[in-house]
């Protein structure tokens, strides 16, 4: 398995409600709607977020091993209101380049430096196209033209009143399409579905932490891929109760380090044989393809890399178990968990093996 967590160039919300304002220095990302009543029109916001074409290439040129990999869009919720029962969020490839400014959502006078509902990168530089729209690109409106351009297709996450609001939007095909050059790559554009419709009882607000916030909840391209492998290996776990540890472990890292970690398991109990050595040394490997890692937060208890049963699964080889992790998807000076889950004896258990370490600045 392997996770690479690219983080975002620039990112920006775009007001239909403030047309010329930018907000590129936000720390809030809003797609929302609002039922405007002291203008009686409707006002919505757009995010737009872009990831450097030169990481995402140096990811699947240097990194992915293979020709198969995947894609993910990454936002954490900050706060909403108003959800609806079926709230849906559509993602767009953008296209056209823009400039996320420098400007605040809180600023007044409001600056104007930067992309905004009705220019790319600037008031009176270029604006986003109303009409006449290229083949295959599109755009939408209420009664304040702008709003972004994008390719038609879309790709589209639900949310139900109780589901998790954090957005986690397959868009392998877009980063497909950026990696090969077929379009170029001028970042995602986040909308909701249904907009501008004039309904005093729809009002929603869907707030997420953009690159400028300052937590662990940027907005993140997850590019993954299965790196795992196994060869024989004569002593596999097979019986419970077990016991499970961490080596190659240093304890501290660069966002730069890649680590392989070494998972040692065996039985607690070993059975009885005749032999000089001692039961305790021998290593036993973990069932390969039922058995995977994750990554938790130690501060906020969260998962940072949640167990997947294509891209979290442990390799085996003849010293045992293991995996490689890329530090660069982790924020610096935070500690974390390394916890590991494995089916044995039809038993599906998970291993809180207390062995932490820390990414600092380097």
């Amino acid at each position: 398995m392997a996770i690479y967590k690219l983080f975002p160039s620039q990112d920006a919300t775009i007001y239909s409600k403030y047309p010329n304002k930018n907000t590129g220095l936000d720390e809030i990302l809003s797609v929302s709607i609002e039922d405007a009543q002291d203008s009686g029109n409707t006002q919505a916001s757009r995010t737009l977020i872009q990831f450097s074409s030169t990481e995402i290439t140096d990811v699947i040129n240097n990194k992915v091993s293979g020709s198969s990999w995947s894609a993910s869009l990454r936002g954490f919720l900050a706060e909403v209101n108003g959800l609806n029962s079926d709230t849906i969020l559509e993602v767009y490839a953008v296209t056209g380049s823009w400039n996320m400014g420098t400007g605040k959502y809180s600023y007044s006078p409001e600056y104007t430096n930067g992309v905004s509902w009705k220019d790319k990168l600037s008031v009176d530089n270029e604006a986003w196209i109303t009409s006449s729209y290229p083949s295959g690109v599109t755009g939408s409106y209420g009664s304040i033209g702008g709003g972004g351009n994008w390719y038609t297709s879309s790709y589209t996450q639900s949310f139900s009143y109780y589901d998790d609001k954090d957005i986690n939007i397959n868009v392998t095909p877009i980063v497909k399409s950026w990696y090969s050059g077929s379009i170029a790559n001028n970042g995602f554009l986040i909308k909701q579905e249904i907009e501008f419709t004039n309904n005093t009882q729809y009002n929603i607000n869907l707030d997420y932490f953009s690159r400028d916030t300052h937590t662990i909840y940027p907005p993140q391209l997850e590019i993954k891929w299965d790196d795992s492998s196994t060869i024989p290996f004569q002593s596999v776990l097979e019986t419970l109760p077990a016991t499970i540890s961490i080596s190659n472990n240093p304890g501290v890292f660069y966002p730069s380090s890649i680590n392989i970690f070494r998972v040692n398991s065996r039985p607690e109990y070993p059975v009885r044989t005749f032999q000089t050595s001692s039961y305790y040394t021998q290593n036993y490997g973990l069932p390969y393809g039922d058995s995977y890692y994750a990554i938790k937060d130690l501060d906020t208890n969260e998962y940072i890399i949640d167990f997947d049963d294509q891209y979290t699964k442990l390799s085996l080889d003849d010293n045992g178990s293991f995996f490689t992790l890329y530090m660069n998807g982790l924020e610096p000076e935070r500690y974390y968990s390394i916890l590991i889950k494995t089916t044995i004896e039809h038993n599906t258990l998970i291993f809180d093996t207390n062995y932490n370490f820390k990414v600092i600045n380097g």
